[in-house]
């Protein structure tokens, strides 16, 4: 599944060169693992859903449209808009008086997969991407989308909602729209916990350029006023601990690692709001956010403490004493702001990463620095001095603004994480294989069957393997046109039938206890086109490109992208998103900083231990997708020759599920290729056969044949 995309690009840091080539391993992380000490060395951090950037395409439209253009015949789309007209109403209001409200899709932490209750953006407009930023103005409302969601957003808005396709050539950012607009000297209201700092920093010294002013709007967020009753309650699920066996390092290294850090780095404190460094910091799992194993919850971190802000409802007794024995204190969740203003009066240095942390906590903090800046010099006289660090250092109320160090160290996995994705992969794969061999016994059945229906067919497949928890995100189920969709979501009043003779996509994932799965097959129960063949067999030539790469260590995953494409571009064709995503060890299934795309900017380096997934396509608008992906991890690879000492890396398949060779041109693919292919079914049979009896043996046996060229 291509990693999903948040149209701030203040929250990827640009850096001007490999300035992490030679990062340096702080020798107070030697007693843990290897790759647990490597993966907290600071480095920068770009946020998960910002990986995959839509591609500019130059034969695209250059002229952001009213969706109504492109659905004249659909009659809903003339309707008046009841929410818009009730939204617009607020903005009057003496203590909000707005001229223009901003709704993201993100929740204050920054995720990409939200509780229902914070799905504002598409309670407002609509559409149900997971990605999209939508701007209300008095008498204008746009939303901007990126080219995987292009047409389902065209689908979903109604003439009344502008669709800006992001990315396109001649499509403004959302804060140049407003300035373009807007008469000069507006005001423009966010809810300043859905915006990371960078964010809403960007966004203000954009709208300055036509003097309007960005107000943060603390007290109420206006998408929540009109949805009211009808907006769902929170989530409120218990919360579990994550078993050492598959966590690999307990708790208290992982902080002691952590508070290190904060000593190196002057800091007495940080404060992490992103949900699966929580999560992963503190061994923990929830289940407040579809699809991702995580809580809602902010942790301040300490020198000689801990606090965990959460809704203690979702505590019980074991989950508490584990928590009590870890030093970690409990408080309400709706408290941060007051306990980010004790930290300003005490005296403390907050590590805070910007990137991440909302607008709402670096504002109130950098407030509450200005008004206990006195008291630093209290502070000092009581010695409360970070230790190490000399006394010239010693803090008053300041921040220290760097990445979270967390970041990479949850990015590389250690060997019982590994062996937890290794694991559950192979029940997967077990899963996918009874899937597989249900839907073509059904096809050629002629049983008629939804894109819903398969996916409902597939969870129950996986729902049996153990310790099956949720999917890892909504299965996407495509057939013919609707594969076009790069994140297409099949509803049951709406979806497709899985029609014989085209071309069917599926994109699929689960999580398990001891780790997270993403695969992508696309098959044909018929007989394929020669052009969609061709189309299939270079998507695949790329795939295996990437798979086979071999590169230096410290490289960032943007130089492998081209390996991926460079099949395609080879007649002319291309898709619309990044290549590879990191992926979390029974985590979120897009994880950061590490990514493979062609954007550039992404400096990451690539890393052993590190998981990423390899996932080349190509789209056909209304007709037909074509996705091939497998989930890799990084691991050493012995060459003859280490030019000027570096080490190399490459890539250890962890999906083992076979590639409809039906689809493969033979007159196209090397030699080498087939090779690859042969060895890969090769392994998918050693490895899989033994969870598989009756027909789903018989399936994996057929489609795991060793091809020859004729």
């Amino acid at each position: 599944m291509e990693t999903a995309l948040s149209l701030s690009t203040s929250r990827m840091l640009s850096l001007s060169s490999f300035q992490l080539h030679h990062a340096r391993i702080p020798s107070r992380l030697l007693a843990l693992s290897s790759s647990f000490r490597r993966s907290f060395t600071s480095r920068p951090k770009v946020p998960p859903n910002l990986h995959n950037h839509p591609t500019p395409q130059i034969f695209a439209s250059i002229t952001a449209k009213p969706s109504s253009e492109l659905r004249k015949e659909q009659s809903r789309s003339s309707e008046p808009d009841d929410k818009l007209r009730a939204l617009r109403e607020l903005f009057s209001r003496p203590n909000i008086s707005i001229d223009a409200y901003i709704i993201p899709s993100q929740d204050a932490h920054q995720s990409e997969f939200i509780a229902e209750c914070y799905s504002r953006r598409a309670y407002i407009s609509g559409f149900t991407g997971s990605a999209g930023t939508a701007v209300v103005t008095k008498d204008k409302a746009a939303l901007w989308t990126d080219g995987r969601y292009f047409l389902q957003a065209e689908k979903q808005l109604t003439s009344s909602w502008i669709l800006m396709r992001a990315g396109n050539l001649g499509v403004p950012t959302t804060s140049e729209w407003l300035n373009s607009v807007l008469t000069p000297g507006c005001r423009i209201g966010i809810d300043p916990f859905l915006f990371s700092s960078n964010a809403a920093e960007e966004l203000k010294e954009v709208i300055s350029q036509q003097n309007h002013e960005l107000v943060y709007l603390y007290d109420s967020n206006l998408v929540d006023e009109i949805w009211k009753e009808s907006r769902p309650k929170p989530p409120n699920r218990h919360i579990r601990v994550h078993d050492m066996k598959y966590a690999g390092v307990d708790v208290a290294s992982k902080l002691s690692s952590l508070r290190s850090e904060l000593t190196y780095a002057g800091s007495s404190a940080i404060i992490i709001s992103m949900l699966d460094e929580i999560a992963w910091l503190l061994n923990l799992r929830g289940g407040d956010v579809p699809h991702s194993p995580v809580m809602y919850a902010y942790l301040i971190v300490e020198i000689d403490g801990a606090k965990l802000f959460i809704n203690d409802a979702k505590i019980n007794l074991e989950v508490m004493n584990y928590l009590k024995n870890a030093g970690i204190e409990l408080r309400p969740y709706e408290s941060i702001l007051s306990e980010i203003e004790s930290l300003a009066e005490k005296g403390a240095c907050l590590w805070l990463d910007t990137s991440s942390v909302s607008a709402a906590i670096v504002s109130t903090y950098k407030s509450a620095c200005d008004k206990y800046s006195g008291n630093a010099g209290e502070v000092n006289r009581k010695k409360r001095t970070l230790p190490n660090v000399p006394v010239s250092q010693s803090c008053g109320p300041t921040a220290v603004y760097k990445s979270s160090p967390i970041s990479m160290a949850k990015a590389v996995k250690n060997e019982a994480e590994l062996q937890g994705m290794r694991n559950s992969h192979l029940r997967d794969a077990a899963a996918l294989a009874q899937f597989w061999a249900w839907l073509e016994d059904e096809i050629s059945n002629n049983v008629v069957l939804t894109e819903v229906d398969v996916a409902d067919k597939l969870l129950e497949f996986r729902s049996k393997q153990d310790g099956f928890v949720d999917t890892s995100f909504d299965t996407i189920s495509g057939s013919g046109a609707n594969g076009a969709i790069i994140h297409y979501k099949p509803e049951p009043d709406s979806c497709g039938i899985v029609d014989a003779e085209k071309l069917f996509l599926l994109d699929s994932g689960a999580q398990y206890i001891d780790g997270t799965t993403d695969i992508t097959r696309t098959v044909h129960f018929g007989e394929p086109s020669s052009w969609q063949k061709e189309c299939f067999t270079r998507v695949l030539q790329g795939h295996i490109a990437l798979d086979q790469a071999v590169f230096p260590e410290n490289y960032p995953g943007f130089v492998l992208d081209a390996f991926a494409r460079s099949s395609l571009w080879k007649i002319g064709l291309d898709y619309r998103h990044g290549t590879g995503h990191g992926v979390g060890a029974a985590l979120n299934v897009h994880e950061g900083p590490q990514s493979i795309s062609f954007r550039f900017g992404n400096m990451t380096p690539l890393l052993k231990g590190m998981v990423v997934s390899n996932e080349p396509g190509y789209y056909e608008d209304h007709a037909f997708g074509i996705r091939i992906e497998n989930l890799l991890y990084i691991k050493e690879v012995n060459t003859p020759n280490r030019f000027g000492g570096t080490e190399y890396l490459g890539f250890e398949k962890l999906t083992f599920v076979p590639i409809q060779t039906k689809l493969v041109d033979l007159s196209l693919i090397s030699s080498t290729e087939l090779d690859w292919l042969n060895d890969y079914h090769k392994q998918v049979w050693e490895k899989v056969s033994p969870l598989l009896d009756g027909s789903a043996l018989q399936w994996l046996w057929n489609n795991t044949r060793p091809l020859v060229k004729p």
